[in-house]
């Protein structure tokens, strides 16, 4: 904490210098109240303020439902007014005719810069969160006996827009199967590393579409082996292992983990669609799940223009009803019934027990982010059709391209579109989040992506609590990174404390970003403290990040199967991945000679 609060004052001294605005007042404010409230004045109270100062950008000014907690000095608050008084008139509360953008990005970056920092919320904040996810799960089940009539224009929309490409990996699915695979992290069944590939546990569910011969041995000349296969009815079926994992202090992200031969068929579906989508000249202009660049360059655009809205959607993975996926697929027989069978139904969340999902998948599940993309889109269009009175064509799809996108909850709709497609999201039981969606004025957010007035004002955050030694790997590497990205904004004090701070626990050579040490980057370029006697290349001696993958050895059908599956990865980059697998179970910091580039 004392380190944090130190490295703030030199933050707030950058800010100081950048924007010639006088802080001495408002490090004394934030001294007194982390002191009373403690680090969630930084990581909530503060990160409120930012957003507060976000939605008076875009609506023009600033009343008095926004900076609650602060006191005010005519239509703004005290805190931070030196920089506030460049960006709004003191007496109106209005946004000035043209606002100081370097106060606004000095602004954010006080605010925001603690807000996503990686802590674990307190027990009831993480209680509330599950207590949510049942809520949630209730409302779309709710919505979903309330409304009968609703999915007419659903239906037809759905089609205009994704028949064709749904019915091409209906026929691939049907004709070829999917390539499945297994990712690096944990599932529900506890398997991990190679394990997985001699996994021994499959559904009824699954086997119907996918034949536990096709998929668990390389050849039929090991089909004994599927002797010992435990085949699951769907009421015997593992549920998905619902988690809270960091995200702010203020509440953490839900996510569920699926069983081990759930996320194998859904990693082979996830290849086709991405595959269909990518060969889509329309397809992949209108959605995304892999690029966020369009969506910035979008949002960039709409900052200067206007022509754009960006909306936000709260719990947006988690109202995606399973009703909604499976109207977009009626029409396609093979690939309904093969999501369907890799769609867990039922979910463990703690503190509730085992209950039944109304929703399609929560974050977790490989299929989440294509069909949630897919059915966002299909309602936008609906939102269209209504404001044109008249049956959508694709004529008016594709005049939309380049003004209409999805990535994940993020969308993005011309500024006319924008109050209607929010009311038609609501009433297909998705909520938008009002706090984070702009349309009004200058400022717009998508995808990470923050802009005003054309500008880039995308700040510098802190992802972890700094190093307290060598042992602390995964927070030195993040310190470095901090490091790097607040000199490269010019950020020199801060940079400059953060130097000290990490030369305490490692060597900080200059580098350049493709080095695979860490060190400083530097408009100086990169140091040499030797050359290599052998490859005649400079050398410098850097700390080195090293994780310890767990040994996990593979061998006999289950290795074949896995050079198999995975031979069009060629070439593999691990030669030992038979022998090893999984997320590194320790990590390390190791001091040695590597080129600085």
């Amino acid at each position: 904490m004392k380190s944090l609060m130190l490295f703030l004052q030199f933050v707030l001294q950058d800010m100081e210098d950048m924007c010639r605005t006088s802080t001495i007042r408002d490090r004394k404010t934030i001294t007194e109240r982390v002191e009373h409230e403690g680090f969630s004045f930084l990581t909530i109270t503060l990160a409120n303020f930012g957003s507060d100062l976000q939605k008076g950008l875009d609506q023009g000014f600033v009343d008095h439902d926004l900076f609650v907690g602060f006191k005010r000095r005519g239509g703004l608050p005290r805190f931070l007014g030196g920089f506030l008084d460049r960006v709004f008139d003191r007496k109106t509360g209005r946004l000035l005719n043209d606002p100081s953008v370097d106060h606004i990005i000095a602004l954010r970056q006080i605010c925001l810069m603690w807000s996503k920092i990686l802590l674990d919320c307190a027990p009831h904040r993480r209680e509330a969160a599950f207590r949510r996810y049942v809520e949630c799960e209730k409302e779309v089940r709710n919505i979903e006996t309330a409304k009968s009539d609703y999915y007419r224009d659903f239906d037809r929309v759905s089609v205009l827009l994704w028949g064709y490409l749904l019915s091409s990996v209906d026929l691939r699915v049907y004709e070829d199967g999917v390539t499945p695979g297994h990712g690096p992290g944990v599932t529900a069944d506890s398997i991990s590393g190679n394990r997985k590939w001699s996994q021994q546990t499959w559904t009824n569910r699954l086997d119907k579409e996918f034949p536990v011969g096709d998929y668990l041995i390389p050849s039929a000349r090991y089909y004994q082996d599927l002797e010992t296969v435990n085949f699951l009815e769907p009421g015997q079926e593992l549920p998905v292992k619902v988690v809270a994992v960091p995200k702010t202090l203020k509440t953490p992200r839900i996510i569920a983990i699926e069983p081990t031969c759930m996320q194998y068929v859904q990693q082979g579906l996830l290849r086709v669609i991405t595959e269909a989508v990518e060969a889509s000249d329309s397809a992949r202009r209108l959605i995304g799940w892999q690029s966020s660049t369009p969506n910035q360059e979008l949002a960039c655009r709409a900052s200067r223009d206007g022509s754009l809205a960006t909306l936000d959607l709260k719990d947006a993975s988690d109202r995606v009803s399973n009703q909604h996926v499976r109207r977009l697929l009626r029409n396609h027989g093979t690939l309904r019934r093969a999501v369907d069978a890799c769609r867990s139904r039922k979910a463990d969340v703690p503190g509730h027990g085992v209950i039944r999902l109304a929703k399609f998948a929560s974050m977790g599940s490989a299929l989440t982010f294509p069909f949630e993309a897919m059915v966002f889109l299909t309602i936008v269009f609906i939102a269209v059709q209504k404001e044109l009175n008249r049956p959508l064509t694709k004529g008016d799809i594709q005049s939309l391209i380049g003004q209409v996108r999805v990535f994940g909850d993020d969308i993005i709709v011309p500024v006319d579109y924008a109050i209607p497609v929010a009311r038609e999201l609501e009433a297909f039981g998705l909520r938008v989040n009002a706090h984070k969606s702009y349309w009004t004025g200058k400022f717009r957010e998508s995808c990470g992506g923050e802009y005003y007035d054309g500008h880039d004002v995308s700040i510098v955050k802190v992802r972890r609590v700094f190093p307290l030694n060598r042992r602390c790997a995964r927070e030195i590497v993040s310190t470095v990174e901090l490091r790097n990205h607040l000199y490269l904004r010019g950020y020199w004090q801060s940079a400059a404390y953060l130097d000290a701070l990490l030369l305490r626990h490692i060597p900080m050579p200059r580098v350049l970003s493709t080095s695979p040490g860490l060190g400083r980057i530097s408009f100086l370029g990169y140091s040499t403290d030797r050359m290599d006697p052998e490859m005649h290349r400079p050398l410098v001696r850097a700390a080195v990040f090293r994780g310890v993958i767990p040994p996990s050895r593979l061998d006999g059908a289950s290795a074949l199967l896995k050079c198999l599956v995975e031979s069009g990865k060629m070439p593999i980059p691990d030669s030992k991945h038979l022998e090893r697998s999984g997320r590194p179970r320790s990590v390390s910091i190791k001091t040695r000679w590597v080129t600085p580039f």
